[in-house]
């Protein structure tokens, strides 16, 4: 029950932040991994070694057939996410208890909020409201986010400099791979892995250990073979959408974002993007590959066009595919969303030559998959963007 940090990365963001050409940046950066990382880290370390004396019943709480939702950025994952949350057999982490992953953290949060509803005329509460609207209010329409809102696993090592969410502050793409895990070496894979378990452990013994763990995870397209390795008896829901709609999407958040932070060259950018194009590739072809090497994994796969037009019939397929049966509570809860369905369009398009992306060369890459979801059927994407919308989408990306 150790915690897990990965030096090698942190050493290597510090002497990323080094080649930051502005100086305030690179002093709030340094300030982030000197101070506020380690200082994480240490009470987050000290914590998680607590959780085994003080709540000896976590000893014997089991992982149970966890479902791992996973696609390419922009596919439809957390609406899929959302939907299957709804069940209440399942577990997830809130986005608060994914930057404190001990249980002893938890039950102190739990704690104070208890002793601000009781004593303090929730105070506390309307103080931390006032934090989400100024940290998430801009990106709501796009991705809603909150302290008690389901988010991504991959949160859960952010203070360990393991987590992709450090290329949103250093973009440096082909220096910073949070991607390949599958690649790794073993010894270094299952260390990783093992932490995971052991927070997913964790959670299911706060929510319930008769729960199902239930992730939603982008990133996690190029780790299928470690979870399996993680979670034998692992199930996998996989969203697809046309490439032409998600990559330039993708790309256009994140350089929307890095150039916010200024004094990012071109050539840094055209970098990052052509190694993200590159990933965005392995992330709809490596699930599907890995899959086939264990047929005895159940998996399912949505279009992204019928998740959004037909939530209910996908999601009672999904639930076939992975052996689920549909409750009473649930079904009346799809049976709600079926009634004020309608289909969902993309109000703002990107040009594939606005990132170099070639057409013939996505349609060669993903030829099987176009062939299998008909998108050639699709109508091609409007070039034109809206750049006002660019600030609102960042932090989606």
């Amino acid at each position: 029950m150790f915690y897990y940090f990965d030096f090698t990365v942190w050493f290597k963001l510090l002497r990323l932040v080094g080649q930051e050409p502005n100086a305030r940046r690179r002093r709030g950066l340094y300030k982030l991994l000197l101070l506020h990382v380690p200082l994480r880290a240490t009470v987050t370390a000290v914590c998680f070694f607590l959780d085994g004396i003080l709540f000896p019943g976590l000893w014997r709480t089991r992982i149970k057939t966890p479902v791992f939702i996973i696609g390419h950025a922009r596919s439809g994952t957390t609406l899929a996410h959302r939907l299957m949350d709804a069940d209440e057999r399942f577990s997830t982490f809130k986005y608060y208890e994914l930057l404190l992953p001990s249980l002893l953290q938890k039950k102190l949060v739990r704690l104070a909020a208890w002793i601000d509803a009781h004593l303090l005329g929730r105070a506390l509460e309307r103080r931390l409201q006032a934090w989400e609207k100024r940290k998430f209010g801009p990106m709501q329409h796009i991705h809603k986010m909150g302290l008690t809102i389901p988010e991504e696993d991959d949160l859960l090592y952010f203070n360990s400099c393991a987590s992709g969410f450090w290329l949103t502050k250093l973009p440096y793409m082909s220096e910073l791979d949070f991607f390949h895990i599958d690649q790794r070496p073993a010894a270094s894979r299952r260390r990783m892995m093992k932490f995971y378990r052991e927070c997913v452990r964790r959670q299911l013994y706060l929510n319930g250990s008769d729960r199902i763990h239930l992730s939603k995870n982008p990133t996690y397209c190029g780790r299928v073979e470690s979870l399996i390795e993680a979670f034998p008896d692992a199930r996998f829901v996989i969203l697809y959408r046309n490439p032409h709609e998600t990559i330039p999407s993708l790309l256009k958040l994140l350089n929307v974002g890095w150039k916010l932070q200024g004094n990012l060259s071109e050539d840094r950018i055209r970098e990052s993007n052509q190694v993200m194009t590159g990933l965005s590739y392995e992330s709809y072809l490596h699930p599907l590959a890995v899959l086939e090497r264990h047929p005895e994994t159940p998996r399912a796969v949505i279009d992204y066009r019928r998740l959004t037009t037909d939530p209910k019939g996908t999601i009672e397929d999904v639930y076939r595919d992975l052996g689920l049966d549909i409750t009473p509570a649930f079904a009346s809860f799809l049976e709600a969303e079926a009634a004020r369905t309608r289909k969902h369009e993309t109000e703002h398009r990107y040009s594939l030559a606005e990132f170099g992306l070639d057409d013939a060369e996505i349609r060669a890459r993903l030829a099987p998959l176009f062939e299998k979801f008909n998108w050639d059927e699709d109508v091609p994407p409007n070039p034109q963007s809206a750049p006002a919308q660019d600030k609102k989408e960042l932090a989606h990306a």
